[in-house]
């Protein structure tokens, strides 16, 4: 028995080797299973790996999305000299997707989803997280209202959105704390997108409570190509990506957008848009990787704003008419970003990375007509000018604890966002300023470090994660007569624990915990003198990732988040306000299935019972908090030379306001895509709403009066969702 024992040790070994494309590029984060064995491994950045636990004859098996699975009998020579596996790209496929406790399947899911039905719009690219929810209510100009797990996001209060590591949220911005305008992220450079729900990662830092979004732009093309939209309502879209370089250690593109779009509306919506970018990337001696990415975008736009029910139903206005059409507002943004990656040793790299942003915003709204001044009206002016500069940077270890995988994360970084003239004024027609509200200049500091673990043995994988924040809030008040600059500061340490089990190739549990937070306004913060400046969120998630067949994955969570404070944005008051502590409890549940080669259905559906715990039973509702909600669609490719897909959204009837006595619409939109191929062109057809449901895109509950109206009215105020709209599109690739 013993002699047995000392042979299978003595022939168990460890086996090295790399994985390359067929242009003999590196391939990192390739799974690798050992059927045998049942050992499981990954490549590191350059495309390396080692398994334990291997012998000859064994049967490895690569795994890599948009590439062919192989498997590979292990052979007596590969102990000698690292083996060479070769993958051949191929369309993504569910068969692809690997689970073992050191892979995210549900990212992956993300990925297939995204290439089976590529984004076709700016708005498209946040509806592919599952269980997300989007809507616009100004024109198309202002960042989009976001539903997230029972969350009524806004514009980004609750979840943190980053592209290429720049973030997007901007803090103690003008219109709302959190504001993420996605716009200058041009949908056709997209590669990939990374997605968490809840505060359970210790690199993503404010505003990570329901969860967080990090969009990849693509390194290099495959081909340039050129393309043309015109649809109804005036509707044209222009965009051109250019592969400049594409040698053995460079790679370089240009991409450039132009949008034009009046929409459904009896006055005129005049949006322009206007996006560039470049993206430049080299190999340095040394296994060193340095990108370059330089964007700009320019948005300017009116709005009919969100009108009273009651104005409709009276015949004053139709559903896209306006009450106060002067609303509308310019934005841009220019950014600056330099990342660099190094391997230091075959098990070790150094990730880093610089931003500079600079962004001018200025917004013109009327939510209350004429509640405040019934001759001029309740026209604001919210306007800012801002500098973000920040860095970040991590290094990464892989080694061997206890005899097993164990990997760690050490990161730090800082941010500093400079915004001058923030202020909110009562306006006329957007030129006659009637009396300033807010005037000053923010200042917001906030450093952090984390550190990361992952330890792996067997089917096991525990992942401890630890985060520390730093802040510091200045803002000088400039309509006082002296000078009046106040400061407040605040450290904030929150843990997680990320656990997964993976019996087998089929299934994955996992388990997360964690405290996260959102930070609150600078100018909130000093005014309260320091109180509720970093409320923390708590959550837990139980939940399944479920690969039934190599053509279907099912997913389904069970979850728990409380708040110790959530912020509102009050729209006629300009300010954000404190709601008091809530709690959300929920299940999510998942489903991918190719029924085909050429035909994928995917589905989400979304439960959540959210609730203040502050107020009384009946009056404790959450407004605009959606209890259930749905996505989800058909796709088909290579029939012949068509391809396509039909998608829909739903969301349920929800509460307004606190005692569910004003109740918001729930809808349900199917949007249609239809491609031909013929040669090196695609010619597509894009319907929005293809049943041309009647449908209200964003609600509130608001107090108003209209001109002349005795008494200030409390009711539902909405923007119209789209109705039928058709657009054609011709892509030209090169």
């Amino acid at each position: 028995m013993g002699l047995l024992l000392f042979c299978a040790l003595v022939n168990a070994q460890t086996l090295s080797g790399v994985v390359v494309t067929q242009n003999n590029n590196p391939l990192e984060d390739v799974a690798i299973f050992n059927k045998n064995s049942g050992t499981h491994s990954h490549t590191n950045t350059n495309g390396e790996f080692t398994i334990d636990k291997t012998e000859i004859n064994d049967v490895l098996y690569f795994s890599f999305l948009g590439y062919t699975p192989i498997t590979y009998t292990v052979r007596a020579a590969d102990f000698n000299r690292p083996a060479t596996i070769l993958l051949t790209q191929n369309a993504v496929s569910l068969a692809q997707i690997v689970i073992n406790p050191q892979v995210d399947a549900l990212n992956s899911i993300v990925t297939i989803d995204l290439e089976n039905n590529p984004v076709k719009n700016s708005q498209e690219v946040l509806r592919k997280v599952p269980g997300l929810i989007i809507g616009q209510h100004a024109g198309g100009g202002k960042a989009e209202q976001i539903f997230l797990r029972g969350f009524d996001i806004d514009h980004g209060t609750d979840i943190n959105l980053t592209v290429d590591g720049l973030p997007v949220n901007m803090v103690s911005h003008a219109h709302g704390q959190g504001y993420s305008d996605l716009h200058f992220l041009i949908p056709e450079t997209l590669d990939r997108i990374q997605f968490g729900k809840g505060p359970y990662y210790a690199e993503r830092g404010d505003f990570t409570t329901a969860g967080y979004v990090a969009f990849k732009t693509k390194d290099k093309l495959q081909n340039s190509f050129i393309s043309q939209e015109i649809g109804d309502f005036n509707a044209l879209r222009t965009v051109g990506l250019f592969k400049l370089l594409d040698t053995e250690n460079s790679d370089a593109y240009v991409a450039s957008s132009l949008n034009t779009f009046d929409g459904a509306f009896e006055s005129p919506q005049n949006f322009s848009r206007f996006n560039l970018m470049g993206k430049y990337t080299y190999n340095l001696p040394g296994d060193q990787r340095v990108s370059l990415l330089a964007s700009h975008f320019t948005s300017t736009w009116d709005a009919s704003g969100q009108i009273p029910q009651r104005a409709v139903d009276a015949g004053l206005i139709g559903r896209f008419g306006a009450i106060d059409d002067t609303e509308g507002g310019t934005t841009n943004r220019t950014n600056f970003l330099v990342s660099h990656s190094k391997k230091l040793d075959d098990n070790a790299k150094l990730e880093s990375s610089a931003y500079f942003s600079q962004y001018d915003f200025e917004l013109f709204s009327n939510f209350t007509f004429f509640l405040e001044d019934p001759i001029n009206g309740d026209q604001i002016r919210q306007f800012e000018e801002r500098n973000i500069l920040g860095f970040t940077t991590a290094y990464t270890q892989e080694t061997t604890l206890f005899d097993s995988d164990f990997e760690y994360t050490a990161g730090a970084g800082a941010r500093y966002d400079n915004v001058d003239d923030i202020q909110l004024s009562r306006t006329k027609n957007r030129d006659e300023l009637l009396e300033r509200l807010a005037f000053g200049d923010v200042d917001q500091i906030n450093t952090h470090a984390f550190l990361k673990t992952n330890y792996t043995q067997g089917d096991f994988t525990i992942a401890p994660e630890v985060r520390i924040d730093y802040f510091k809030f200045l803002y000088e008040d400039k309509l006082t007569e002296t000078y009046n600059n106040k400061s407040e500061n605040k450290v904030f340490v929150s843990p997680k624990l990320n656990l997964a089990y993976s019996p087998n190739r089929q299934v994955q549990f996992f388990f997360k915990t964690g405290i996260g937070f959102h930070s609150n306004d600078a100018r909130v913060v000093v005014a309260n003198n320091g109180e509720d400046i970093l409320p923390a969120a708590y959550g837990a998630d139980v939940g399944v990732v479920y690969k039934a067949t190599d053509k279907l994955v099912l997913n389904s969570a069970i979850w728990a988040l409380f708040l110790e404070q959530e912020f509102v944005y009050v729209g006629d008051a300009g300010i954000v306000e404190s709601s008091g502590a809530t709690r959300r409890t929920g299940i999510d549940f998942g489903a991918r299935y190719e029924v085909l080669d050429w035909l994928y259905l995917f589905g989400d559906i979304n439960y959540t019972y959210a609730r203040s715990t502050e107020e009384a039973e009946g009056e404790d509702f959450i407004p605009l908090a959606p209890d259930l909600t749905s996505t989800g669609g058909i796709s088909f490719e290579n029939i012949g030379a068509f391809s396509g897909g039909l998608n829909y959204r739903y969301i349920k009837d929800r509460p307004a306001n606190e005692d569910n006595s004003i109740v918001a619409e729930g809808y349900f939109v199917t949007d249609l895509t239809a491609n031909y191929t013929f040669r090196n062109f695609i010619f597509s057809v894009i319907v929005e709403n293809l049943f041309d449901t009647e449908w209200n895109e964003t609600q509130f509950a608001t107090e108003s009066r209209l001109f002349n109206e005795p008494a200030p009215v409390e009711e539902i105020h909405f923007t119209p969702g789209t109705p039928f709209f058709i657009r054609g599109k011709v892509t030209v690739n090169f």
